[in-house]
C-alpha cells in the first residue's frame, strides 16, 4: 500500500514516546488495543436500548459499536473513491476511524443513557459525569486497570482527538447536563491541540463542541446512522413501534408534510414485513450521503484532519431526525422503559451512596466494599473528589448484570456468597 501523506508525525505522536509498531501502523495499534481490552468486552453486557441479555437479537453496546465501526470504515472508503479532495496517497485512514467507532461508547455506564444521567447527578459535587468524557478517561487513564496503578493506552494524538466529540470543560458551562469534558482533562485537550486550546477561538458550548476533526465527524455520523436506523428496527421487533402505535402518535404529533411522507413509508415497510432488508439498505444510502467540504480554521494548517467538514445530504439528515423522533416518542418515552429507568436510577443511586458514604466518610479501614485494587486506590486518593471519581470509574465500568448483582450483594440479606467473584 502506498504511503498516506494525509497524516504527519504530529498526528501519530503519543504523549509518551513508543518504539515503532513494526508491521502495524500507529492507528492499527490504537484499534487493536481497544479490541483486546476488558472495557471493550464489557460492552457486550451493557444496555443499548433494551437491557442486555433480555433477548438475544436486540443490540447491545458491543454490537452497536461493531455496526458503527463498519459504517465508519465504509464512509472512509466511499470518500476515498469519490471525493475530488482525496487520492490514493492522501486519504482518511479507515483504521483510525474504525478505532474511534469501536471506542466511542467505552465510557458509557450500565443501563444506557439513564445510567449516564444518574451518575452525572450523583457526581455533580465532584466534577460531573459524561459518557464521552469518560471514554477519554478510559483510553488515557484507566483502560489497563488490572494492576495496582491503572493506566491508559497511550493513544496517538489523532486517535485521542477522534474520540473527543466535545471540547467544552465543565467549569465553562457549569449547568450543562451533558456534552462536556471533565475539568481535570484539560491537559489532554492541550496535547491534542499542541497548547492552543479551541476555547481560545470558539465560544464554550455548542460552537466549541462542533469543532471536530474529520475522523470524529465521520464517527459521529456513523453513530447517528446506526442508532437512528437500528433503534427503529429493535423497536419494531420489540412491538413498541407498530402500525397502531404510529397511527395513535401521529394523530397528535403535528407532523409536517415531509414527516407525514416518511411516516407512510415506515408504515408500509412494517405492513409488508420487510423491515430488516429495507433498513439495512438505508445504511448504504446514509454512507453515500457524505461528501467533503474544504474548511479553514486555526488548526487546518497544522493538520489535514481539520481541513475538511463532512457534509450530509439534507434529505437524509431529515429522515434520520424523523426516525430518532419516532424512537424517542414510542420507545424511550414509553411507560415500560420509564419504569425500568426508574429502577436503574434506584440501583445506581444505592450503589454510589453505599460506596461514597463508606469511603468519603473515612470508614475504608473498617470494611472493603470495593475490589482490592480499587479499594487501595480510593484509600490512597488525596481528596473527596478524587475518591468519588475512582468510585464512579468502578460503577461506570460495570455491566448491567454486575451492577444488579453488586447491589443485591450489598443490600439483599438472602443474596451473595463468600466465593462470589467481584
Amino acid at each position: 500500500m502506498k504511503h498516506n501523506i494525509f497524516y504527519t508525525d504530529f498526528d501519530t505522536e503519543r504523549m509518551t514516546p513508543e518504539a515503532d509498531g513494526g508491521y502495524r501502523t500507529p492507528f492499527q495499534q490504537d484499534r487493536d488495543r481497544i479490541i483486546h481490552s476488558g472495557a471493550f468486552r464489557r460492552l457486550q453486557s451493557k444496555t443499548q436500548v433494551f437491557i442486555s441479555g433480555e433477548y438475544d437479537f436486540y443490540r447491545t453496546r458491543l454490537t452497536h459499536s461493531i455496526e458503527v465501526a463498519q459504517i465508519g470504515r465504509s464512509i472512509c472508503n466511499y470518500l476515498k473513491a469519490t471525493s475530488p479532495h482525496l487520492s490514493e496517497t492522501y486519504y482518511i485512514d479507515p483504521d483510525l476511524v474504525e478505532a474511534a467507532c469501536l471506542a466511542h461508547d467505552l465510557g458509557h455506564p450500565p443501563f444506557g443513557h439513564a445510567g449516564e444521567r444518574t451518575l452525572h447527578k450523583l457526581m455533580r459535587d465532584y466534577g460531573g459525569f459524561e459518557g464521552n468524557a469518560q471514554t477519554l478517561r478510559v483510553i488515557t487513564q484507566t483502560i489497563f486497570s488490572s494492576t495496582d496503578t491503572p493506566k491508559g493506552m497511550n493513544p496517538t494524538r489523532a486517535f485521542m482527538d477522534s474520540t473527543m466529540k466535545y471540547k467544552t470543560l465543565l467549569h465553562q458551562t457549569p449547568d450543562a447536563k451533558n456534552h462536556f469534558l471533565y475539568d481535570e482533562q484539560e491537559p489532554y485537550l492541550a496535547f491534542v491541540f499542541d497548547g492552543d486550546l479551541p476555547s481560545n477561538h470558539f465560544s464554550p458550548g455548542e460552537e466549541l463542541n462542533e469543532f471536530r476533526s474529520i475522523e470524529c465527524q465521520i464517527m459521529d455520523w456513523a453513530d447517528d446512522t446506526a442508532y437512528s436506523l437500528m433503534d427503529i428496527v429493535d423497536g419494531i421487533h420489540a412491538r413498541f413501534i407498530t402500525l397502531e402505535s404510529l397511527e395513535s402518535w401521529a394523530a397528535n404529533a403535528s407532523l409536517n408534510a415531509t414527516e407525514q411522507k416518511l411516516l407512510r413509508q415506515l408504515m408500509r415497510v412494517i405492513r409488508e414485513g420487510d423491515v430488516e432488508h429495507v433498513f439495512a439498505r438505508k445504511i448504504g444510502d446514509y454512507i453515500t450521503a457524505c461528501q467533503l467540504e474544504p474548511w479553514e480554521n486555526y488548526m487546518s494548517a497544522k493538520s489535514n484532519r481539520y481541513r475538511f467538514k463532512l457534509q450530509i445530504d439534507k434529505s437524509v439528515q431529515t429522515e434520520a431526525r424523523f426516525f430518532k423522533k419516532v424512537a424517542v416518542e414510542l420507545v424511550f418515552k414509553s411507560p415500560q422503559l420509564h419504569q425500568l429507568e426508574y429502577k436503574w436510577n434506584f440501583l445506581l443511586e444505592k450503589l454510589f451512596r453505599a460506596y461514597s458514604a463508606h469511603y468519603l466518610a473515612g470508614h475504608g479501614e473498617s470494611f472493603k466494599l470495593l475490589p482490592e485494587n480499587t479499594h487501595r486506590l480510593v484509600m490512597q486518593a488525596a481528596t473527596p473528589a478524587e475518591k468519588a471519581r475512582i468510585i464512579c470509574d468502578h460503577i461506570a465500568s460495570m455491566t448491567d448484570g454486575f451492577a444488579i448483582r453488586t447491589t443485591r450483594r450489598l443490600y439483599d440479606p438472602d443474596f451473595g456468597s463468600i466465593v462470589d467473584l467481584i
